[in-house]
């Protein structure tokens, strides 16, 4: 979110921690995961329903729509397209088992800025395919680039180029974007799997931030293993998870996309 949510941010937190203060000298302490396994919303959007989509996306078929002013129940929440709307702009989108669908999160008081529910764990069960897409390498073919090109030395070409090297992966002189999260934010909507961590190998996973908002890819050998630029040191090209990439980057997550480039799009 770039804009505050009223009430303020402090009071918020502050009834959060007297709600669970409360369940602790309560007895319920051993039900506070469950206590957390989903939230509740109230959906503002000065007048208008808030349409329900079939994935976290604008794009995604309408399955729905929820009345401005109604309360919603929140079981999970995944990251989609970014929306700006009554409480400023997000890319969080929240999914309403009742209606089947997601709705947008800039347009739901929640009372916090950040997520209230876990993450949609669920797989999209998708495998890797460069159908359509126009690479000069297969998905298979790209892993076998990336497997044969693993270096702990130092790599002037591959030194804080994330984007450039899942480009020549996939047989590309260069990606066609500027940084990883331009690529991501580039991709169509029906190529992305936003908050899904089960990627297929050469899939390709994106992370948002950095000292400079670049964000970061790297791209999937299956199995939870993923091939990255730089985690081993400047210019490296070594395995590594999702979970290293946050934990000693402080990355965000984005979720995984088929191997779309902006150089032949």
């Amino acid at each position: 979110m770039t804009e505050p949510r009223t009430p303020p941010g402090a009071l918020r937190r502050l009834t959060v921690v007297l709600a669970v203060t409360a369940m602790l000298f309560s007895g319920f302490g051993g039900a506070m995961s469950s206590a957390w396994a989903s939230a509740t919303g109230t959906v503002n959007t000065a007048g208008a329903s808030l349409t329900v989509r079939s994935g976290p996306h604008v794009g995604s078929t309408a399955v729905g729509s929820v009345a401005d002013g109604a309360s919603i129940t929140i079981d999970c929440q995944t990251y989609g397209d970014t929306v700006t709307g009554t409480y400023g702009t997000s890319n969080v989108w929240d999914h309403v088992p009742a209606k089947g669908g997601y709705v947008s999160d800039a347009y739901v008081y929640t009372g916090s800025d950040t997520l209230v529910a876990p993450l949609c764990g669920g797989s999209s069960g998708q495998s890797c395919s460069g159908s359509g897409l126009g690479n000069p390498r297969t998905c298979a073919g790209a892993v076998t680039w990336a497997k044969n090109h693993v270096t702990t030395s130092y790599h002037a070409d591959y030194a804080g180029r994330c984007d450039h090297v899942v480009g020549l992966a996939y047989g590309w002189s260069h990606s066609g974007s500027t940084s990883a999260r331009s690529h991501w934010l580039a991709i169509p909507a029906r190529y992305k799997y936003a908050g899904d961590h089960t990627v297929p190998a050469g899939g390709l996973a994106f992370f948002s931030g950095g000292s400079q908002g670049y964000g970061h890819v790297m791209i999937s050998i299956g199995g939870g293993y993923f091939l990255s630029t730089d985690i081993s040191g400047s210019g490296t090209f070594t395995r590594t998870t999702i979970a290293e990439i946050k934990n000693r980057w402080g990355q965000t997550y984005s979720g995984w996309a088929q191997p779309w480039f902006q150089i032949n799009h």
